[in-house]
């Protein structure tokens, strides 16, 4: 595919997630599959202008000299700008030759290289105007980040390899990894990650994908061999994973979740990665009440912490939406903290920048439960530059501890 091609099938795919409702994961994987002539190459090409689009939505429409009703044309077209396209570049990628888009028109010629600077806070760091209220005490840095292309990391399941192992495997594939940030167990992918999954040290459970405060969110929950843990909200299982792996094999690892489909995959995970998992079906963990060490809760939530990665649950959320995911993770922490035994303590994690998902479920939580107290100080990742952030490149991640303090 030549590079405007690319662009076309990047509007077309664009076009399709915008007028149906499937998230963009499943519209750009029917492309793939409608278009097999596209190489790996052409599909990893498209796939990074389409993400690019949901991350910079609203900036992308304003120097496109558009608005919220802008085409996916138009958002294109200020996403190249944003990436320091000029005119040369434009109207070779414009062209309507090869299977490119049509030439700009004088229209859009007209309109085009509005100054970001100029836009409001909600338009020029790409937030929808209903949330920027309860995003006005986080810093621009941290929205800014969320604005951009995610790296790949690694998680070293140390029951398989030590972190130098794990690269020097990934080296002899042409997967270029050095030491991440967060978590001693971390490693930043710098180049191949396309290569991750097919390669024998993800096959042999050497290292899982895994980000960064992800893997520092389990660090914090401090799971201990020996010990009964339960991940009560597992979904895929990376987190029970790191667990199981904190826990060095010893002890008992459970896994939950309400939706049996996200757990599908777990047992084939944990043999891969030298570990044993019991799943439990939605609501059935009555046997461990009052039985468990820790209990670990990823709740749901809005994911805004993860925005870079999946950009358009920024657009697919609501009012509504929001107001329901913070009931349900009332209703998921009282659930989860019945089998917590006395003495133990339970974990609430969201990968949510939102305080009114994170420091306020807990202190309704207190609130409403007397055998609990607060426990060490919460973990409140955020990315960015350091100007508000703290300097990471991973997901903005909350985690807080309570304890059963019940006789």
């Amino acid at each position: 595919m030549t590079p405007g091609a690319r662009i076309q099938a990047a509007i077309d795919v664009l076009e399709r997630w915008r007028s149906g409702g499937d998230g963009l994961d499943r519209v750009l994987a029917a492309w793939g599959r409608a278009n097999r002539y596209a190489g790996s190459g052409d599909r990893r090409a498209v796939a990074d202008l389409v993400y690019d689009t949901p991350r910079r939505l609203r900036s992308a429409a304003w120097v496109a000299g558009v608005g919220d009703d802008g085409s996916s044309r138009d958002r294109l077209l200020g996403n190249l700008i944003l990436d320091g396209a000029g005119a040369a570049d434009l109207a070779a990628l414009f062209s309507g030759t090869g299977h490119a888009p049509a030439p700009l028109t004088a229209a859009e010629l007209a309109r085009v290289g509005r100054p970001l600077e100029t836009a409001p806070r909600a338009v020029r760091l790409d937030v929808p105007d209903w949330l920027a209220p309860q995003l006005a005490a986080v810093a621009d840095p941290v929205l800014d980040a969320l604005r951009r292309r995610a790296p790949l990391f690694l998680r070293v399941n140390l029951l398989r390899a030590e972190p130098g192992e794990a690269i020097a495997a990934l080296a002899a594939e042409q997967i270029e990894a050095a030491p991440g940030p967060l978590a001693p167990t971390c490693l930043r992918v710098h180049a191949g990650a396309h290569l991750v999954h097919r390669s024998a040290a993800y096959r042999d459970g050497l290292v899982e994908v895994q980000d960064a405060a992800s893997q520092a969110a389990a660090d914090y929950a401090r799971a201990q061999p020996g010990e009964t843990v339960l991940d009560y909200c597992a979904g895929a299982g990376g987190k029970t994973l790191a667990l199981a792996a904190a826990m060095g094999g010893q002890g008992e690892m459970h896994a939950h979740d309400i939706a049996p489909q996200r757990l599908a995959q777990l047992g084939e995970r944990a043999q891969r990665a030298g570990v044993s998992v019991v799943l439990h079906e939605a609501g059935a963990t009555a046997a461990l009440a009052g039985r468990c060490d820790l209990v670990f809760v990823d709740a749901p939530c809005s994911g805004s912490g993860a925005w870079a990665r999946n950009p358009d649950a920024k657009w697919r959320l609501t009012p509504e939406r929001l107001a329901a995911l913070r009931e349900t993770q009332d209703a998921v922490l009282a659930e989860a903290a019945a089998a917590v035994r006395p003495g133990g303590r339970l974990i609430y994690v969201t990968c949510s920048i939102l305080p009114g998902e994170n420091q306020d479920r807990q202190a309704r939580f207190l609130a409403t439960q007397p055998r609990c107290c607060a426990g060490r100080q919460p973990l409140v990742l955020t990315p960015g530059d350091g100007h508000g952030g703290n300097g990471h490149e991973g997901d903005g991640f909350f985690a807080c501890e309570t304890l059963n303090v019940s006789l």
